[in-house]
């Protein structure tokens, strides 16, 4: 009996010392605990140029931050045939080594077996020639297997290279289900289509015109410097000696899981807000090509199918990514220190921003009348590391419908004060709280506040 009292009291005290270790190390997944996690998948064409293995490396070292439901190698334009996942098991290798160090910073981070077991080969073949009966690949099974979860959330496919494991999944769904269990499948989908490397993104999008299909061609202009990636990345570690140097433009599908980086800034649903991954018309525009090559391939690749339409980048293209420059390279250089640190409190983590009492990275809204004065209080603010916290409002006046000057004061304090424009009667004003903490590198979180002015009487 006394052995048994002994073991129980083993167990008691083991089970609240691993609930000590937990809590030692979630202050990172604390502010994650208050978002939903977006649920991703990553196409891409692996070989065809080193940029595809560089947004991986990111891409891993955020892996705490989504739900990752599949890694899937892929043709392209530039890489019309596939034969193995060899590129992508080097890659997750060298993650299993820097995965011990990187839970100690965050317990949300997916462990290696996890990731290889949602890893595979898609079509091996370029574009809509390896689209249809007797098609199916591993990775079009997969993204079926992902739509059919009982999961509320949408399913983020990123296409780093061409679209037609996406389409090979549609196909067969079109093929082997109902109408109405095939609309449920085409709901679930949201494509961020990098460039179009194949014709498989326009069959898509001209085929099933409710897939929420974003078509970016503005991702070049806001990368990293060579310097800084030597300097802060290449040297980090396992997963630094497998980020490569760049052969033409760096990290060029980087946009597409920025877009959906849980940081507060964006809604990702509503693509004319903008963030890390770029901002978007929210009217979808015809013929949105694909790159040269394509055409090269095949000269009505597309063209067959117009007209077909995407959403595509705004005006300010690559600038749209690059004015938030300073928030995405220090949390890349942060996650990279993660990777080689065993130690929590030698490193560096992000803030929780508070916005008028919410703790979540929800967008928020708010109505005011013209002439009114608004507070935005972001009281509660904390630093998991305790590092002294600046705060910076700002108008972000390109998603704003608003074209006049709005004033905001105290605008480096906690409480800014802002008062509505006399003539912005039934406009959308946006407002942006940048938390960002004196560690090193300092770290930034993000919210904005949506004032939506009430129309003149």
């Amino acid at each position: 009996m006394k052995a048994l009292f002994t073991l129980f009291f083993l167990s008691v005290f083991l089970v609240i010392s691993a609930c000590k270790d937990t809590a030692a190390v979630q202050t990172e997944d604390s502010i994650n605990s208050t978002s939903i996690k977006p649920r991703i998948i990553t196409t891409t064409d692996l070989g065809a140029d080193p940029d595809d293995e560089q947004s991986l490396v990111r891409e891993l070292v955020s892996a705490n931050e989504f739900d990752i439901e599949g890694l899937i190698v892929a043709t392209g334009c530039w890489k019309k045939t596939q034969s193995n996942t060899t590129i992508l098991d080097k890659i997750l290798n060298a993650y299993s080594l820097a995965y011990p160090n990187l839970k100690v910073h965050s317990n949300a981070y997916p462990s290696p077996e996890y990731l290889r077991s949602i890893s595979s080969i898609g079509q091996r073949g370029y574009g809509m020639a390896d689209v249809g009966t007797g098609k199916d690949s591993p990775g079009s099974n997969l993204i079926i297997a992902a739509a059919d979860k009982n999961d509320a959330r949408p399913i983020w496919i990123m296409g780093w290279g061409g679209m037609n494991t996406v389409a090979q999944a549609i196909w067969k769904v079109k093929e082997t289900r109902n109408a109405t269990q095939l609309k449920d499948f085409l709901s679930k989908l949201r494509l961020y289509d990098v460039l179009g490397q194949d014709d498989a993104g326009a069959w898509i999008a001209k085929n099933y015109p409710e897939v929420f299909y974003i078509r970016a061609t503005s991702v070049y202009g806001w990368q990293p410097t060579d310097e800084y990636l030597a300097a802060s990345i290449q040297n980090k570690g396992p997963l630094g000696a497998v980020y490569p140097n760049r052969k033409y433009a760096t990290e060029g599908d980087t946009p597409s899981f920025m877009h959906v980086f849980p940081n507060g800034l964006n809604n990702p649903e509503q693509v004319e807000q903008g963030g890390w991954g770029g901002r978007f018309n929210t009217t979808k525009t015809a013929g949105i090509r694909s790159m040269s090559e394509v055409k090269k391939i095949q000269e009505d690749a597309e063209t067959q199918y117009d007209p077909y339409m995407m959403h595509g980048n705004t005006a300010e293209g690559a600038e749209a990514i690059k004015r938030w420059a300073i928030g995405y390279n220090n949390d890349f250089t942060a996650r990279m220190l993660w990777s080689v640190t065993s130690d929590y409190t030698k490193a560096n983590h992000h803030p929780i921003a508070v916005l008028n009492g919410d703790a979540t990275k929800q967008v928020l809204e708010m109505t005011a009348s013209p002439g009114a004065v608004i507070e935005l209080n972001t009281s509660g603010s904390k630093d998991p590391d305790n590092n002294k916290l600046n705060y910076s409002w700002v108008y972000y006046k390109e998603p704003s419908s608003y074209s006049g000057v709005v004033s905001i004061q105290n605008s480096t304090s906690t409480l800014a004060k802002i008062e509505i424009p006399k003539d912005a009667a039934g406009q959308t004003l946006h407002f942006v709280l940048e938390v960002y903490d004196n560690g090193t590198p300092s770290l930034y979180a993000y919210r904005r506040m949506i004032v939506k002015v009430q129309a003149a009487k």
